[in-house]
This record gives C-alpha cells, sequence and structure tokens, in this order.
C-alpha cells in the first residue's frame, strides 16, 4: 500500500472529483476553526482501492449544527442521525457543476470524543480505526490497522467490543464476505463467546447486517461463517431443527447443510460461486434480462439478497412435517406452506418489510412447482398460465429456487440427464412467458360484460369467471368473444 510522501497528500489514489469535494468541506470546517479527519471505511476502502461514495468525518466540534450549515454550502441535504451523540448526514443532491458538489456522495459527520487517537481506540475492527487528516497527510493508526489490511483480517480493536454493540458480531462476519478477509483467530474465539449477546439487538440492524452479508456476490461462505461461530443459531434459532435431519436417498446433504448448501447453489448459478460442476451452468437458462433483475432493488437491497435468503429458509419447516409413508419412504407433506409461515414470524422478528417477507413467504410456498408442472413433458399452456398466476412478482425467482433446490440436493452426485431436463423446463416457462408479454392481447370479455349478458352482481364470482376465460384463452381452448361467452355460459349451468 501506497504511503504519503508528504503533508497535503493523501495515502491513497483520491479522483480529482473526490480531491475537489474533500478541499471544499476543507475550506468550509478550517473558516469555522474546526479539525477534521477521515476515518472508519471511507480510509479502509481508499487504501484498498474500493470505489466509496460515503465519507466519514470525525470533527473537533458540535456535528449536528456544523453538517446542518455544510448541506446549503454543498447543495446538499441535512440529516440528523443521532441527536445525543451528535452524528448527522449530508446527502449531496447538486449535478455536480463548479459551485456545487458531485452528486452520489454523502458525508457522515461525527463530534470527537477527544483525541482523534482515542476516537479511533473506541472504534470496532483495525481496519476502520486508521485516520487522515481532511486535507492529506500521513495516517494515524494507533491500533494497527494498516498492518491488518496488508494480512486481509478482521481483527477486534479490543476485547469488548462486541459487549459494547452486539451488532458487530455479525458485521465482522458481513464485512469479511465484502472485503474477502479472514476473521482473526481470537477475535473469531470472541464472536463465539459473545453470540448470545445477538439476542438483544435491534431487529432493524440485523436486518441490515444479514441483508449486506447476502448481498456480497459470493454469500455462502459468510453463512458458513455464521453458523461456525453461532451466530446463526442466535440470528434465526428456527433452523436448528433442521440439524441432522435425514432425507431421502436422492438428497446428499440433511436440511440444514441441504439449506446451506442452496445458497452456494445461488452463488453457482449467478455465475459466482464454486463448489458444483461446471457443465451445470452450460444449460442454465441465463439473460441479460435475468441479470439485470436479480440487481433491482428491493427495500434498500438488491433482489439477490432477498433470493439467497429464501434459499437459506425454504425448507425450514421439514423437521416438522417429515413423515415416514406405509412404503418406507420419507415425506415432508406441507413443508412449502408451513415454512412458509414459519418465515414471515422469523423476518417479522427481523422487521423485514411485509412486501419483503411476503416475497419470501410465496417464494417458498411455490418453490416445488416448476417441478411439478409436468412429467417427462413440457409443461401445458394452461399450467403455465396458472403458475405466472398464482406466483406473480416472483415467478422467476420461484423458478431460479427450485434449480438452486435441485442444486443442492444432488450435490456432486448431479446427474446430467434430470438437470439439463429441469433447466429445460425452466426455459420453456420464460419463453411462454416472453411470448405472451412480446405480444399483449385485449381480454375477449369485462367483468361488466359477464355482468349484463347473465345478470350477475358485481363480486368474487365474476373475477372467478374472468380468470377462467383467461385461463381458457392461454391453454389455446377459446380464441373469440363468442366462445368465451359459450364457456361462462357452461360455467353457470345454463
Amino acid at each position: 500500500m501506497k504511503r504519503p510522501s508528504a503533508t497535503g497528500e493523501y495515502p491513497f489514489a483520491v479522483s480529482v472529483e473526490l480531491r475537489e469535494l474533500l478541499d471544499r468541506v476543507s475550506r468550509f470546517l478550517s473558516d469555522k476553526g474546526v479539525v477534521a479527519h477521515l476515518v472508519g471505511g471511507f480510509v479502509r476502502d481508499g487504501y484498498l482501492g474500493r470505489h466509496t461514495s460515503d465519507v466519514d468525518l470525525v470533527v473537533s466540534a458540535p456535528a449536528l449544527p456544523l453538517a446542518r450549515e455544510l448541506a446549503p454550502y454543498l447543495r446538499g441535504h441535512f440529516v440528523s442521525l443521532h441527536q445525543e451523540h451528535q452524528v448527522a448526514r449530508v446527502v449531496l443532491t447538486s449535478g455536480g457543476d463548479v459551485s456545487g458538489a458531485p452528486k452520489g456522495w454523502q458525508l457522515d459527520l461525527a463530534t470527537a470524543t477527544g483525541e482523534i487517537e482515542q476516537d479511533l481506540a473506541q472504534r470496532d475492527f483495525t481496519v476502520n480505526a486508521v485516520a487522515v487528516c481532511l486535507g492529506g497527510g500521513e495516517a494515524i493508526d494507533p491500533v494497527g490497522g494498516l498492518a491488518d489490511l496488508e494480512r486481509r483480517s478482521i481483527r477486534a480493536v479490543s476485547r469488548g467490543v462486541f459487549q459494547d454493540d452486539a451488532a458487530r458480531l455479525l458485521r465482522a462476519v458481513r464485512l469479511a464476505g465484502e472485503l474477502g478477509f479472514q476473521v482473526e483467530e481470537s477475535t473469531a474465539a470472541h464472536i463465539g463467546s459473545d453470540a448470545h449477546l445477538l439476542g438483544g439487538v435491534a431487529g432493524e440492524r440485523l436486518r441490515e447486517e444479514l441483508m449486506r452479508l447476502l448481498t456480497v456476490p459470493v454469500a455462502a461462505p459468510g453463512v458458513r461463517s455464521m453458523d461456525r461461530l453461532g451466530l446463526l443459531s442466535s440470528l434465526l434459532p428456527e433452523l436448528d431443527a433442521a440439524r441432522g435431519v435425514e432425507q431421502p436417498k436422492e438428497h446428499h446433504w440433511d436440511v440444514f447443510q441441504h439449506s446451506v448448501e442452496t445458497v452456494a447453489a445461488a452463488d453457482f448459478l449467478m455465475g459466482d460461486g464454486v463448489g458444483f460442476p461446471v457443465w451445470a451452468r452450460h444449460s442454465f437458462p441465463w439473460s441479460q434480462e435475468v441479470a439485470n433483475r436479480i440487481e433491482e432493488g428491493v427495500a434498500g437491497f438488491p433482489r439477490r439478497a432477498l433470493f439467497k435468503l429464501t434459499c437459506l429458509l425454504h425448507d425450514i419447516a421439514k423437521p416438522q412435517t417429515k413423515a415416514l409413508q406405509p412404503d418406507g419412504s420419507t415425506r415432508f407433506l406441507g413443508h412449502s406452506l408451513q415454512g412458509a409461515r414459519a418465515s414471515l414470524h422469523a423476518l417479522g422478528r427481523l422487521r423485514f418489510s411485509r412486501r419483503e417477507a411476503e416475497m419470501v413467504s410465496a417464494m417458498i410456498i411455490h418453490h416445488l412447482r416448476p417441478t411439478q408442472m409436468s412429467h417427462e413433458e413440457m409443461p401445458t399452456r394452461r399450467a403455465i398460465f396458472r403458475f405466472f398466476r398464482d406466483t406473480g412478482e416472483v415467478a422467476e425467482d420461484v423458478l431460479y429456487l427450485s434449480l438452486a433446490d435441485h442444486l443442492a440436493s444432488r450435490g456432486p452426485e448431479l446427474v446430467p440427464e434430470g438437470w439439463c431436463y429441469h433447466t429445460k423446463v425452466v426455459a420453456h416457462v420464460l419463453q411462454q412467458r416472453l411470448l405472451t408479454e412480446a405480444v399483449p392481447l385485449p381480454r375477449l370479455l369485462t367483468g361488466h360484460d359477464i355482468m349484463a349478458a347473465f345478470g350477475i352482481e358485481s363480486g368474487p364470482r365474476v373475477g372467478r369467471l374472468l380468470e377462467i376465460v383467461e385461463e381458457a384463452r392461454a391453454a389455446g381452448e377459446v380464441y373469440t368473444r363468442k366462445q368465451a361467452m359459450e364457456l361462462v355460459r357452461k360455467e353457470l349451468g345454463e
């Protein structure tokens, strides 16, 4: 890593645009006699050459009034983050002209608790405890953060960091995943000892850390680390019952390990993970449209993070639904429906939004549908219509969940014939949807048509008749308004 050669230079590469922003903030604070240091993730990512649009500053004056004045100076918005501890944010919204700061950046200002070395000693991990004076100069590194950056190691600043804030337990694993680092041995031991403290953390903060961990392109190692350190049991105790629950012989892993490996399979299918046969990706129905879709935002995170969470939870109810059949086989009857209910409870505890929880629940309810739509043949148009009608906005997610489930069921014993047939079914279903969306057709009948023709009052019955017409149309059984009317007449027994 590059070291600073002279005061006024930053010890890491800074773009022209960012340098202009930092210089403007430096002039503003200097005019007020305020000493400021760049700290935290901004400095860490600077040394690592990672792009960041978040600037962390520690200032020698109350941060809230400073940020309130700085916001209009930079043509940004002021946000109060913590009144008592004097933490504020300035979100930049200008277009990046000569007089304004570049759009898309945000600056977090926190009031110093003493000398900068004292402030750094109270931080969470050594890689976040390096500071640089705003304006440039030598790095201030009282706890060895630069050496840990070189070692690619996440090490706690002190033994008490997790007692001070138990959310740091998850943050250690999440940071390791984001940066491609390892949690240092003694820090890992302390996490294991303090894992029970996670239960006292607000659900919103747990959700934030979990989703950031699952946003990492290769998320499965982080999930395994959470389990190894005892964090997964504290975060999602519902999964514990799945440990050691054996499955039918076509499954390579027990229910718990299968659930974790389904996350690994999702990593693999999205092109980032390993652990499955390379040839399995060759027949996978992937497209740029799918790639764009998994990056769509859902409540502040890419859709793929919520998808991977569903992969982890999709068999959550298998332990309580396991039953031995008269023929000696094992079945998990009703595990999809019960799993959907269990997921709603778990995600509610972690303060997921209603939409997020319902999307996960819907994926779990329907995760077996793609393999149940047909046997040895391609699904019919009627079956495909019903599938998209029932799954709504999570239809594609369900299709890919079924593939990840397949990979994580067979594991190293994956059979090419079965896998290729499964991917062919998914590709066929997706193609049928694309054809339907490419040529949207007007309705053959409206609710008013049915009410007028048959003297029916408005209500659920009319909606159901319209569904029957649309389903028959999708199946190629009716094409005209007259045929649709005859179908309704038949349904009504007239």
